[in-house]
């Protein structure tokens, strides 16, 4: 009985997931793109710009680039590794073009969240502001909508739950230890290590959002930076093969040898992976930039911009060129996408594989802590503030139970909460473009005018 229900839920969530889901993200971002008029081109240089500007006087916990590194600790995951792999698998080195393409969509989708976020924020009792596509709706639409912005907060709950990266961090950890020494006692080993994930976990997660933006501040740099070493190491020792490698991105991305309905193939399968890994569009980046303390919609919206950038674009890419130089994407006994990685960098460094496991847990733990912050405030948003602790509790407590049970069923019920913030938020983000694109106006309006006074005196 169990296993019928599980089946079932597995067949409704890879349904919904599919191209329903890519439908609303990227047709969604892609119209949001074209309508802003491809801010996310334009408007680059303003965005690393707005990161390096003096925090605005505002009310809030965290500034605007904490919470972008909170946003890009949350995203840069196991996806950045073992989701480019796949794609790479399914697609060949052509999908990495659509990644990027996607990625150029998912930042102007970013941009409207980041906007909205803060236009449309709430305040507790406390002053401590709240942010989220739940809280944009209650403030910017009618009453009639109140049962979307408590659908996305009761997805969300659920939505955020780590499950596939608790479980699959456990996966390659105990692959790891099996690799020096043999385990006798699977069950065991699992245990052990999902209490230690739940520790840590607990140990950021309980200082609330200043102290996931502080170590987020700290640990985004130090996990892209020594994985940027990593991939350079492999792009020196095999510098010879990297025209070839960047030249089959492009080559293969609008190669017809299979006709059409194989380069749209391919299309989707890049620009599916970009979307599923930098979550533009879902919601969940509104809620943190939603506390942080710019008073200025535009300006969060920028800073905002650069995460798909960061993730989709750049991390990606390193993915990708690590494994196109030095791994084997011919895959012949099913999807691996964690162990195609894994192989290609232990193939080139030494330890590569060992290091690379350090890399992936640090992805999977940073995603961890703010996912758990996400939960929280749709938490708080549907039960108060006060009980909102007890889903940090709960959060931290199913961190060790996916890592031991068999998890089909679960991630598919998960998907189908991810399924349910997206759908209406890029809702959102739709009926109230024209908000955004006049608050961009007025912005850039008064830049100029402000450039123009401090010219002429």
């Amino acid at each position: 009985m169990i296993d019928h229900i599980g089946s079932y839920i597995t067949e409704i969530a890879d349904i919904i997931c599919g191209y329903p889901l890519f439908i609303a993200l990227i047709g969604g971002g892609l119209f949001l793109f074209l309508y802003s008029g491809m801010i996310s081109l334009r408007k680059l240089p303003h965005s690393i710009k707005a990161l390096r500007m003096k925090q605005s006087a505002g009310h809030g916990e965290i500034s605007s680039a904490q919470a972008l590194a909170s946003v890009v600790a949350a995203t840069v995951g196991m996806g950045n590794i073992a989701g480019v792999a796949i794609a790479l698998v399914m697609g060949g080195p052509g999908a990495i073009f659509w990644m990027w393409v996607s990625a150029i969509v998912g930042m102007s989708t970013k941009y409207h969240e980041g906007v909205l976020a803060v236009k449309y924020r709430s305040y507790a009792k406390d002053g401590s502001p709240h942010g989220g596509p739940m809280h944009i709706i209650r403030h910017a639409l009618s009453a009639k909508w109140a049962p979307m912005a408590s659908l996305f907060a009761v997805a969300g709950m659920f939505g955020t739950l780590c499950i596939i990266n608790a479980n699959q961090l456990t996966e390659a950890a105990l692959s790891t230890v099996n690799s020096i020494s043999p385990v006798s006692n699977t069950l065991m080993a699992k245990s052990i290590i999902g209490i230690t994930i739940a520790a840590i976990v607990a140990l950021v997660t309980i200082g609330g959002v200043q102290r996931i933006a502080r170590v987020a501040s700290v640990l985004v740099p130090f996990m892209v930076g020594a994985y940027f070493i990593m991939v350079m190491y492999i792009i020196l020792t095999h510098i010879t093969y990297l025209p070839d490698a960047f030249a089959s991105i492009f080559r293969e991305a609008f190669s017809l040898k299979a006709g059409w309905g194989a380069l749209a193939g391919v299309a989707i399968i890049g620009a599916r992976r970009a979307a599923l890994v930098n979550d533009a569009g879902v919601g969940t980046a509104s809620i943190m930039h939603g506390t942080s303390a710019c008073k200025e919609p535009v300006r969060e919206g920028l800073v905002a911009m650069l995460g798909p950038a960061i993730d989709s674009g750049f991390v990606c890419t390193l993915t990708a060129l690590a494994i196109l130089l030095c791994g084997d994407i011919s895959s012949t006994d099913g999807i691996k996408g964690l162990e195609v990685a894994m192989d290609a960098f232990g193939a080139t460094i030494p330890g590569g594989r060992y290091l690379l496991m350090v890399i992936v847990a640090c992805f999977a733990l940073s995603s961890m802590f703010s996912y758990s912050f996400y939960g929280s405030r749709c938490t708080a948003y549907l039960f108060g503030q006060r009980r909102a602790r007890y889903y940090i509790w709960f959060f931290i407590a199913t961190l060790v139970i996916f890592a031991i049970v068999p998890l089909n069923a679960a991630v598919g019920l998960c998907d189908l909460f991810y399924a349910f913030m997206a759908f209406p938020t890029m809702l959102t983000l739709i009926l109230l473009r024209r908000d955004v694109r006049d608050e961009t106006t007025r912005y850039f309006a008064e830049n100029r005018e402000t450039s123009a006074v401090k010219i002429t005196t």
